[in-house]
């Protein structure tokens, strides 16, 4: 999604705001991302408590998928229909706060409930000094391998490095299965560069604000995923597989490693429970650098609700102990309130142990307007350079001046 196209929409429809219907006293709307088959279920369990605990209060809740969900809040913001909370992706947080769509929350945020975050997770939300959202989904990425295929292919351990990744690779691909999953369509495609661009020592952003993608680092990370799919290590028709293409063939036992999210184990677990798998660090680069990609959603109260305060009390709600356990085990994310991080859950969970060692090397989308634009600008650009259509250098260095021109604007 273009956010420099959308945000002009909406500035167009600012002055709709005020036209909205009125609420109906004591009713909270909420625009919920669907993640799973076990998003609707929980918030309809929400919905079925909250409303025993605090009587005169109704929840009234629509889940959206999550490739429609900014369109649809656009659409909503301009017509002044939104709902009085929604989930949102972090990174687009930026443009509605610049906007002002977003009401900040500090006035209902006491220590005692700021204290309740993992403040990693918190950070991304808050801007100028104001908490303008909560982190509702918390995750980052990490490399899952298959047991199985790596026995039979006599290797005793995860790769370290990208380049004994690449030999994994190949030996792996002699056994007749694919060496290494690459995603190469749709959301988070950039992000799947980036694992290797950040092994480089190479940032998305330059110390100056421009685009890293025009950097020798980001250079010899194309040419190393381009080698790997030029040598057959990958699946074939990269560019035809999303992430969830490329999960299933892990799923399937068809890869022997790829990077993705810590919701993988719960799928696996109950999709493919006879597959014997592991989770690992993101291989590292030359230098020993290396990155994983931290994500937050966050969920956000609107500016023009009428029933600011019966949100806030869903807010709270949302985030007790209780009520983030069930939404994030659920989910397969991590957890972003300390008590809940202390639960057996978790302390005894190797799969998201290996996770949340990764965090202090996290990265999380610039919080820069018109982030999306770039991310989809790189997404072209790696698009091109995995069919073969252009060549890495010039691929990247069109994609930079590109990137530079949001910056610019």
């Amino acid at each position: 999604m273009n956010l420099a196209r959308w945000t002009v929409g909406l500035l167009a429809g600012m002055s709709m705001l005020a036209l909205a219907a009125p609420a109906d006293a004591g009713e909270v709307r909420v625009t919920v991302a669907e993640y799973s088959a076990k998003t609707g279920p929980y918030f309809a369990e929400v919905k079925k408590e909250f409303e025993a605990a605090n009587p005169g209060i109704t929840i009234k809740y629509e889940v959206v998928p999550w490739d429609v969900l900014l369109q649809k809040l656009t659409t909503d913001i301009t017509a002044g229909t939104n709902a009085d909370l929604s989930i949102i992706g972090t990174r687009w947080l930026i443009d509605f706060v610049q906007q002002d769509v977003a009401e900040p929350l500090d006035g209902y945020i006491t220590p005692e409930f700021k204290d309740r975050f993992i403040d990693t997770f918190l950070q991304p939300s808050i801007m100028e000094g104001k908490t303008y959202g909560l982190p509702i989904a918390a995750s980052a990425r990490a490399m899952y391998y298959n047991k199985e295929l790596f026995e039979k292919a006599g290797i005793a351990k995860p790769p370290a490095t990208w380049t004994e990744l690449q030999e994994d690779a190949r030996k792996i691909k002699a056994q007749g299965a694919f060496g290494f999953g690459l995603q190469g369509k749709e959301i988070e495609t950039d992000v799947y560069y980036y694992y290797a661009m950040w092994s480089q020592g190479t940032e998305i952003l330059n110390k100056d604000g421009t685009s890293g993608l025009s950097t020798p680092g980001a250079l010899e990370a194309a040419k190393l995923y381009k080698s790997m799919i030029d040598e057959g290590l990958t699946e074939p028709g990269v560019t035809s597989n999303n992430r969830e293409d490329v999960q299933n063939l892990f799923k399937q036992g068809k890869v022997g490693m790829m990077i993705t999210a810590p919701f993988l184990s719960n799928q696996i677990k109950e999709e493919a429970p006879s597959l014997k798998y592991g989770v690992a660090a993101i291989p590292a680069g030359p230098t020993g650098a290396r990155g994983t990609y931290g994500v937050t959603d966050s969920i956000i109260m609107f500016k023009n609700s009428k029933n600011k305060d019966e949100a806030w009390k869903l807010l709270d709600f949302l985030f007790t102990k209780e009520q983030r356990a069930k939404f994030t085990q659920g989910e397969g994310f991590l957890p972003v309130n300390k008590e809940e991080a202390k639960m057996d859950y978790y302390v005894n969970n190797a799969d998201l142990a290996a996770f949340t060692a990764l965090l202090p090397d996290a990265r999380f989308a610039p919080v820069i307007p018109g982030w999306e634009e770039i991310a989809q600008i790189t997404s072209d650009a790696m698009q091109k350079i995995y069919l073969g259509s252009a060549e890495p250098e010039a691929a990247l260095k069109d994609a930079a001046a590109k990137a530079n021109g949001v910056l610019k604007k």
